[in-house]
């Protein structure tokens, strides 16, 4: 507002000739009554009411801010990291001094390598096609090369690291995840990458994880999987003959084996059994020999001491195991001399025998 000097000049002149002091040359400065009745006659527009407003609205909206359940803003002062903000209803100085940035610490993220997915929409996330195949193309410890695809799945742990310690945390983890692959299939053989996936996976999460906290990027690796891996396509027939021939000879010894193992059992059973049976007829001599020898020794004295007695018994006792195994016995007086009467003395004795039958 521009003050009126001329009607100023005039009432200060008009006040000097009431008052009868002051000279002319001498202004006198705008009394408070004098400002007070100027700033009544002001009339306030409808546009500087709406200015007010959206300004008060603009303060309000800076200061007041929201944090969702799996957020945590990280707010900056001039620039400058000062504190972090929970979930739920927040107040910060207004724009211009505070910035708040909500950074979301729960939901897991995928990082794809060697393949690429598609969406509902047509689209898909990965890296072009060349360097995706650069990704996958590996040489294992063997000197072979093979194709292995994989997903690295992360979450941010540490929005304070996540937001200023990494200028690109994500292409730093691409990058770390491809060295770290590429170091633990170097250590591996063609066919140990292709079998033996989820030991892969784990060893290189553990190396992965380390090499994130020594770039104190924030963020924590949930876990590694392991695609189909597979050899190029110029060489997929060759190397499916390799294995076809490994796999043949594997069981080739398979039943070399088998066999092995059911010849040999039986043939060292059947040792044992002939040594167990020749034992024991070692043993069944040894033991008949040595009953015949006590046998014939308790015979040996009682015939030394009564020789005839002992004969006789001998004798007898030997009649009674030969007669009973003849079928014709016959009987002869020890003083006939003349032997032809005995002659066809069995052919008479049958046809006796089958007269009597008739």
């Amino acid at each position: 507002m521009n003050w009126d000097w001329e009607k100023l000049r005039e009432n200060q002149k008009k006040y000097e000739q009431k008052q009868g002091g002051g000279g002319p040359g001498m202004p006198t400065p705008p009394q408070m009554d004098d400002l007070l009745n100027k700033f009544k006659g002001f009339k306030f527009t409808g546009i500087f009411f709406v200015g007010l407003i959206s300004l008060a609205l603009l303060v309000g909206v800076s200061t007041v801010f929201t944090i969702g359940r799996s957020e945590v803003g990280v707010i900056q002062r001039f620039g400058k990291y000062d504190r972090l903000a929970q979930p739920g209803l927040n107040f910060k100085m207004p724009a211009g001094i505070e910035k708040v940035t909500k950074v979301n610490v729960r939901q897991v993220e995928t990082e794809e390598f060697g393949f690429k997915t598609y969406n509902g929409g047509g689209s898909y996330r990965g890296s072009a096609e060349s360097s995706r195949q650069e990704a996958s193309l590996m040489l294992t410890g063997d000197l072979n090369v093979a194709i292995v695809p994989w997903i690295v799945q992360y979450r941010r742990s540490d929005p304070r690291a996540y937001l200023f310690h990494v200028k690109d945390v994500r292409s730093l983890l691409r990058h770390m995840s491809e060295a770290t692959m590429r170091i633990v299939v170097g250590d591996r053989s063609i066919n140990e990458v292709i079998s033996s996936r989820a030991e892969i996976a784990s060893a290189a999460k553990e190396m992965l994880q380390k090499e994130m906290d020594n770039a104190q990027a924030g963020i924590s690796i949930v876990n590694i999987e392991m695609k189909k891996t597979n050899v190029p396509e110029p060489v997929q027939a060759s190397f499916n003959e390799v294995n076809q021939a490994i796999q043949e000879k594997e069981q080739t010894i398979y039943k070399a084996r088998e066999e092995y193992n059911k010849a040999i059992p039986l043939a060292r059973g059947e040792a044992k059994r002939l040594i167990k049976d020749a034992e024991g007829y070692a043993i069944d001599r040894v033991n008949r020999s040595q009953g015949d020898a006590a046998k014939f020794k308790s015979i040996y004295d009682e015939y030394v001491q009564a020789k005839d007695v002992t004969r006789k018994r001998m004798y007898l006792e030997s009649m009674l195991e030969v007669l009973p195994k003849l079928e014709n016995k016959y009987i002869i007086d020890s003083d006939q001399k003349n032997l032809l009467p005995f002659v066809n003395m069995g052919a008479k004795l049958s046809g006796q025998t089958l007269q009597k039958g008739e």
